[in-house]
């Protein structure tokens, strides 16, 4: 056992279906009542690694659209099951209206209300079409095409168009990144597998892959990681970033890196808690609670380096919060800040393996009040002991 399969036996979770397995189910059950007259409940689908799930249908209906006789349109919808992830899709309802089109027409997708359509450059569909990905496309295709040589024999094609709609979805999607990728409208129909895996860091880290492709498209050559709404805040006041530009990173500063290693941008700007930052800055990637910590001594190592004595070093390393340490090393005129923003800007470096990227970091506190600024700093520069001024 490996993968998801591993992941799930360990965490315990119950998995749930993408929105794109769902899309399928409900596209396949609505073909096929449009070519039989029967809708399938449940239905059942094949996912990309050979997993076959069945599907209820939440709602269904035949209609005659037009003025030729017959049935002309079905329309069918799956209520999606993200299991044990906190998927902010949840529960919604995912609908196919499947179309008859004149024959050699081939699948159409078009976007109904409450999925998105592409408005920029650099994301894996041209600009004007549905937020309907690449893979659930496929998955619909080839189910519809089963369906056609099911009811009209060998050779017959699925000549249809397919809308895909998710109720509220306009609504759910401005709790994701698609405003900010220039996906207007609604959500996009999504998954590579079709099983979403519980509690997964996937869709967030290729959230983040997907925004650096829409703001290199859009040629912008520097970038803001920012790990919340109050940091991004910060970065867009002091660069004046447009917002394909802005990352948000979250936990996720390995994902920013690495990517940004393979795919280039002049600068990346940094911009975070100072507690978070200090994570980074001792090396962690990963700077969620659950799986790093504020190394209190590492903070104080930084503070002798900053001129702190040693009475001072041992209360930074003994202070119950990061902030805590900040505000001692501040009374101190100890510039603990600058010191923790120009290691994680090193160790940011040290990530990046000379890929030709500048980076600058700014640590921020939960007001949102600027304490600490490592100035840009590109591969092969010499390291700075002292604070960044």
């Amino acid at each position: 056992m490996g993968g998801r399969s591993a992941q799930l036996a360990h965490t315990g979770l119950r998995h749930g279906w993408t929105t794109g397995a769902c899309a399928t189910a409900a596209s396949t059950a609505a073909y096929t009542a449009l070519l039989s007259g029967e809708f399938p409940d449940p239905v059942t689908i094949t996912l990309p690694k050979g997993q076959t799930p069945s599907f209820a249908l939440a709602v269904e209906e035949l209609t005659e659209e037009g003025p030729a006789p017959g049935r002309t349109a079905a329309m069918a919808g799956v209520v999606k099951d993200a299991g044990d992830d906190p998927d902010v899709t949840h529960g919604a309802l995912v609908r196919a209206t499947v179309r008859a089109l004149p024959a050699g027409s081939g699948v159409v997708f078009r976007a109904g209300p409450g999925v998105g359509t592409v408005t920029r450059p650099g994301l894996p569909l041209d600009v004007g079409e549905p937020a309907v990905n690449p893979v659930p496309r496929q998955m619909m295709r080839e189910h519809l095409a089963e369906v056609a040589a099911r009811y009209g024999g060998p050779g017959a094609a699925a000549d249809v168009e397919v809308e895909i709609s998710v109720d509220h979805g306009e609504e759910i999607a401005r709790s994701t990144w698609n405003p900010r990728l220039g996906i207007l409208g609604g959500l996009s129909i999504l998954g590579t597998t079709g099983i979403v895996v519980p509690y997964s860091c996937s869709a967030w880290i290729d959230s983040i892959r997907r925004g650096v492709d829409v703001a290199r498209a859009a040629g912008r050559r520097h970038v803001a990681g920012c790990t919340g709404s109050t940091s991004e805040k910060v970065a867009v006041a002091l660069h004046h970033l447009p917002e394909d530009a802005l990352l948000d990173m979250g936990d996720f500063a390995g994902a920013v890196l690495k990517y940004i290693r393979r795919h280039p941008v002049e600068r990346l700007t940094i911009c975070g808690g100072f507690a978070k930052l200090s994570k980074l800055a001792a090396g962690h990637l990963d700077l969620h609670s659950a799986r790093s910590q504020v190394d209190k001594g590492f903070l104080a190592e930084l503070a002798r380096r900053g001129g702190a004595d040693e009475a001072l070093a041992q209360a930074v390393a003994e202070a119950n919060t990061g902030l805590a340490a900040l505000q001692l090393c501040a009374a101190a005129d100890v510039p603990l800040g600058d010191l923790v923003a120009a290691t994680a800007r090193d160790e940011s470096l040290a990530v990046l393996r000379g890929a030709p990227v500048a980076v600058d970091v700014i640590c921020i506190d939960r007001a949102g009040m600027v304490v600490g600024r490592a100035e840009p700093r590109g591969p092969g520069e010499a390291r700075q002991g002292g604070p960044v001024r």
